[in-house]
């Protein structure tokens, strides 16, 4: 049975009582997705799924701010910025912070990305209060302190060095900056060593005063939890901070201006295996015609066992243990990526064999057995996916800062069901055809050392 929450009032009386409860009644909505919503003073946005059967709660508090907003010199900020926060806050060390979670058996985390960053807790439905004050007093009053970026400068340090010790990492994020160039996206989220050796304490409070702004967060809560509840919580949680005249920020739009042609770059690695990942310059999240034909394409060229990459380099030849295809999404450009992992002698046999069957889809498309297999493993993935608050805490929370609205698992899957052979097929034409980046981890320390199969992938 599901025990029952009370709802305490947290604001007595006065106007600021009023306020919320005129808030509550105008701008709370639920639709068909499931989704309730308010918009509190200053913009920020509230988001909350009930999940029926559940005793936890997860929240989120999404930023949009990521590595895309960084200046060369200060990159790899926003998730220097992620590791900092937890350090210290005006009431809470780092231990305390620690110390409340574990007490409640909760998970405390965050994470950057490109163009949004997360701090998130995963605990009971009881502790959702304590869940909420917590990760807010991170996010929003968190100190940065010169002794704490000394010590947490070491800790990134240590992630890059881990970063560059996985050479599946390290080729994926050497293939963002082989397809995109200078531009931000195309720099590795993490930062480098000369930038994080070089940034001090005052660029990450500024960083933090002028990007961490209520109009740019979503605070999305998922699990056994009441809307009205909710947002109480987080309205005395950011209690002055939310200034009545700001609007939410506009959703980010962007316009991709490349920073060059597409290249190949390489890392000498003395390693077992030689890495690859190839692939081109895709769609962004806001095309949405092709976002469905992109995912079903995407998954029978490499996204399971009966994919054509799998089938053709692992189960009839045996030539690499792990192949797969896959797709990063921005605002306004993407990447549609090809990864294999291989002994260094067989590398170019299969960079010719993985190129080949990109140029067998290109020049003759899907099946429509292979486009019905393609949708079920999408459907199955969706739903499955989102069996507990965490996931749905995700989805919520991406979609209302990405897009501003919320699409209900239903209509998602009809979305998928209603893709047709022909588009994917067109869809495959358009994107093979342009200019392949790639990037290539292994025992190799010239470009003329690459096999020639591997070279010939970008060749101008």
């Amino acid at each position: 049975m599901t025990k029952k929450k009370t709802t305490t009032p947290l604001l007595r009386g006065g106007q600021g009582g009023s306020s919320l409860k005129k808030l509550r009644t105008a701008d709370a909505r639920a639709d068909d997705s499931g989704v309730r919503r308010t918009v509190l003073p200053g913009g920020l946005r509230v988001v909350t799924e009930h999940v029926p059967g559940v005793r936890s709660a997860s929240i989120g508090v999404w930023v949009g701010v990521g590595s895309r907003d960084e200046g060369r010199t200060v990159a790899g900020a926003a998730h220097f910025l992620e590791h900092l926060l937890f350090k210290a806050t005006p009431a809470r060390s780092a231990l305390d912070i620690a110390q409340a979670m574990d007490a409640v058996g909760g998970e405390l985390n965050a994470f950057t990305a490109k163009e949004q960053t997360c701090y998130y807790a995963h605990v009971l439905d009881e502790d959702l209060p304590l869940a909420v004050d917590l990760v807010t007093d991170v996010v929003l009053r968190g100190l940065c302190r010169a002794v704490d970026v000394s010590v947490e400068r070491q800790v990134v340090l240590e992630e890059i060095a881990m970063r560059d010790d996985d050479p599946e990492d390290l080729v994926g994020d050497s293939f963002l900056t082989a397809l995109f160039g200078d531009h931000p996206i195309g720099r590795p989220v993490i930062g480098s060593i000369e930038s994080i050796e070089s940034m001090s304490a005052s660029q990450l409070r500024g960083f933090h005063l002028r990007r961490y702004r209520p109009d740019r967060m979503v605070v999305a809560v998922a699990g056994n939890v009441e809307h009205e509840h909710t947002v109480e919580l987080v309205y005395r949680a950011f209690g002055d901070r939310l200034d009545p005249v700001a609007e939410p920020a506009a959703r980010r739009e962007g316009r991709f201006r490349p920073h060059g042609e597409p290249e190949l770059h390489w890392s000498h690695r003395d390693s077992e295996q030689a890495h690859l990942a190839f692939g081109v310059r895709a769609f962004g999240r806001h095309e949405g015609e092709r976002r469905w034909p992109l995912s079903i394409l995407n998954t029978v060229v490499g996204g399971g066992l009966s994919s054509r990459l799998f089938q053709v380099i692992r189960e009839e030849r045996g030539l690499a243990y792990s192949v797969y295809s896959g797709v990063d999404t921005f605002a306004d450009t993407g990447a549609f990526s090809v990864y294999i992992g291989c002994q260094p002698e067989n590398l170019g046999n299969v960079a010719g064999l993985a190129r080949g069957v990109l140029e067998e889809v290109a020049a003759n498309g899907i099946t429509d057995a292979e486009c019905a297999r393609a949708k079920g493993s999408l459907r199955g993935g969706l739903v499955l996916g989102l069996e507990d608050s965490a996931s749905r805490m995700n989805r919520i929370g991406r979609s209302e800062l990405s897009y501003g609205n919320h699409r209900s698992v239903s209509e998602t899957l009809s979305r998928i069901d209603a893709v047709t052979t022909d588009e994917v097929t067109a869809v495959a034409r358009t994107l093979l055809a342009r200019p392949f980046a790639a990037s290539v981890a292994g025992p190799y320390r010239r470009t003329r050392d690459l096999p020639a199969a591997v070279r010939r992938l970008v060749a101008k």
